[in-house]
């Protein structure tokens, strides 16, 4: 089946870019959540104006990754959690929590831009990568406190 993707889907690719993918799973799970489109020959016209509007973003916002890089490499996103004895965290800590704390330490990140190794179970400091862009990653330190 072939497709136009409206978002970027990890490990298939980004908006504009036309893909085959096996039916169930557009059928199934691209379409209804609307991260693609039936490609068609009218659809050619879509996936222009997708790509136009992606390179004019792009270009507007590489300077200004740049700066949210340098902000964000800067200083330590403090995130309160409910902890038990030991340092132990009740759950993990997931990516809403920590978009949540980078917003509000002033950079507008969103959270399918957030690449985290392992499941965060543990207080301390944690090393975290956002992807700004795709040419610029910044690395946080977020320190998981007690709540």
């Amino acid at each position: 089946m072939k497709l136009i993707l409206t978002q970027e889907v990890g490990g298939l690719g980004s908006p504009g870019d036309i893909v085959e993918v096996k039916d169930g799973y557009g059928r199934n799970f691209l379409v209804p959540r609307g991260f693609a489109i039936r490609w068609t020959k009218g659809g050619e016209r879509t996936v222009e104006s997708i790509k136009a509007a992606r390179k004019t973003r792009e270009v507007r916002d590489l300077g200004h990754a740049q700066e949210i890089k340098a902000s964000l490499e800067g200083s330590t996103v403090t995130l309160p959690v409910r902890a038990g004895e030991g340092g132990r965290l009740f759950g993990a800590v997931t990516l809403n929590d920590i978009a949540g704390a980078i917003t509000a330490a002033g950079a507008d990140v969103d959270k399918r831009r957030i690449i985290l190794g392992n499941p965060i179970k543990s207080l301390g400091a944690h090393q975290v990568t956002v992807k700004l862009h795709d040419e610029v990653d910044a690395t946080v330190t977020l320190n998981v406190v007690p709540a």
